[in-house]
């Protein structure tokens, strides 16, 4: 591609221009709600892909542009998070793809500091699920604006009014419907759009492979008469909106009001008027706060941060990539930036955009744009860069470990593989790494939040660094972050131990609760905090 634009020609006006156009948000849901299935149908109705291979079911999962990890494909989950650029209605769409399985928690709240919204999915017969009431917890704190969709209408499930009376019980925020569908669950033929008064008759195309058909009516034209489904949809939605109120921009953007849309992904039912919603209504980038109490403005200088760190995407090259979020300014590729955390220059040589395992060159990127940093081994999750000046943003705290197992290397002979594999596991945060002076190198402590996080490790280790390793399972259960202000901790005590992160954090475990209140009370002087606060 031949760079007609230079940093000169686009800076000022065009950045906001820009800016204003992209709409950068993650989905989010329990596992199983279908959150890799609507990805896909959202690539299909933006012309990114042909045919949805996930909507004939998990056993096609390698059609899907969004889970390229074998662990992903074999098993329908999604273990990491993939990025994907949308183009609709002269809206640019960055959809960040967060992992479906709760055990990966971790990487979802790092992909939640680089969006500017959430789509919240929620399965129509189960409606809020914990790992959705994690995630939801977490863009609350951050006041993220969600727009919810309910999916898999086209299945049995519970009462669209009993849906939206949850989704107010759990968001606090006022549920208001831009699409209703006919009928019950699980008798999904067609939906109002509310917002363009229509009434819209939906037919699924090779099994939702293809977009589907729909048929379009304008409200007032729909025929008048007893048992119609037509008529006891609008009576429902009318009902809700009656309470509710209408949609108010402002208020959607302020996470106040919650827009809600029904699909069945599976079937493209509803795709397009979510599509739709997302292009017209959904936020776009805004300033960034600082480290210092100030705030980045978007036509500010380039500036950005590193929000997640993936290597083995393309085995032939073992190459490592950093996903930087843009935050202000104009990406150009080749320009020299800034490491705040080093203070030293970072060369942007090899820029990607990358859609699962393929990639393309970008050679330009605006504020909200999603671009792959190649062969970025010196860069680590949180990590902020900038071209004027050092822009530091506020760093993305680590959730708290539940697992806890010692790493060895099956093969003594190949330590330095295992140490570079542990090393590179640890930079992409897979999972937290610690370690300790009794143990020394040769033992790592991995840390989790759930099991299959030690799965993913261990099989990267053994197929991506040819290190198998063993994983021997530690009996504690918490852990505490040691105050840098304390007095020094004992080397050893009964029922925990003190471990050693690479960020400078002092961790202290223990096998269960008793053991921390014995410790606080044996060690007065020392100041124990939760993790992530």
């Amino acid at each position: 591609m031949t760079r007609t634009l230079t940093i000169a020609t686009v800076n000022g006006p065009a950045v906001l221009d820009e800016a204003d156009r992209r709409r950068t948000f993650a989905v989010i849901s329990h596992p199983d709600a279908g959150k890799s299935t609507l990805t896909e149908s959202l690539a299909l109705y933006s012309s990114v892909i042909k045919d949805a291979g996930v909507t004939h079911g998990k056993s096609s999962r390698h059609g899907t542009v969004s889970d390229w990890m074998g662990m992903e494909q074999e098993r329908g989950i999604s273990v990491s998070s993939a990025a994907l650029q949308l183009s609709h209605r002269g809206a640019v769409l960055n959809v960040v793809d967060t992992p479906g399985h709760a055990d990966f928690s971790e990487d979802s709240y790092r992909v939640l500091a680089a969006v500017d919204f959430a789509v919240m999915l929620i399965d129509a017969a189960k409606g809020f699920e914990p790992q959705t009431l994690k995630l939801l917890a977490v863009c609350r704190r951050r006041g993220l604006p969600i727009i919810t969709v309910i999916n898999k209408w086209d299945r049995p499930g519970l009462e669209a009014l009993d849906l939206i009376d949850g989704i107010e019980e759990q968001t606090g925020m006022a549920a208001v419907p831009l699409t209703w569908p006919t009928g019950k669950a699980g008798d999904f033929h067609g939906l109002l759009d509310l917002r363009r008064h229509e009434a819209v008759s939906l037919e699924a195309v090779r099994g939702g492979a293809l977009p589907c058909r729909e048929r379009t009516t304008a409200l007032s034209e729909l025929p008048d008469g007893p048992g119609l489904q037509w008529a006891a949809a609008l009576e429902e939605a009318d009902l809700v909106q009656a309470t509710n109120g209408g949609f108010d921009r402002a208020a959607f953007h302020g996470a106040k009001q919650t827009p809600v849309l029904f699909t069945a992904a599976a079937k493209n039912f509803g795709v397009r008027q979510l599509l739709d919603v997302l292009a017209d209504l959904g936020p776009g980038p805004s300033a960034r706060r600082t480290t210092d109490g100030g705030h980045q403005p978007v036509d500010a200088g380039f500036s950005g941060f590193v929000f997640k760190v993936q290597s083995g995407q393309d085995a032939a090259h073992r190459d490592h990539i950093a996903f930087l979020r843009v935050c202000s300014g104009v990406f150009e590729r080749g320009m020299i930036l800034t490491n705040a955390r080093l203070g030293r220059p970072f060369a942007t040589k090899y820029a990607h955009r990358v859609i699962g395992r393929s990639r393309e060159v970008l050679d330009l990127a605006w504020p909200g744009d999603i671009v792959g940093l190649v062969n970025a081994a010196s860069l680590r999750v949180g990590d902020s860069l900038s071209a004027e000046g050092e822009v530091r943003f506020p760093e993305i705290p680590h959730f708290a470990p539940e697992l806890f197992s010692v790493a060895r290397a099956v093969d003594p002979g190949r330590y330095k593989q295992f140490r570079r594999g542990i090393t590179g596991l640890e930079h992409e945060g897979v999972v937290q790494v610690l370690r300790s002076d009794r143990r020394g190198d040769q033992a790592p402590v991995l840390a989790a939040v759930g099991a299959l996080q030690f799965e993913v490790a261990q099989e990267r280790m053994a197929k991506e660094f040819h290190a198998p390793a063993t994983f021997e399972p530690l009996p504690y259960t918490l852990a505490m972050r040691l105050g840098a202000a304390s007095t020094r901790p004992p080397e050893t005590f009964l029922g925990g131990e003190i471990m050693h992160r690479s960020d400078g954090e002092n961790l202290v475990l223990f096998t269960d609760r008793w053991k921390l209140e014995h410790f606080r009370r044996d060690n007065p002087g020392l100041e124990l905090t939760t993790i992530g606060s």
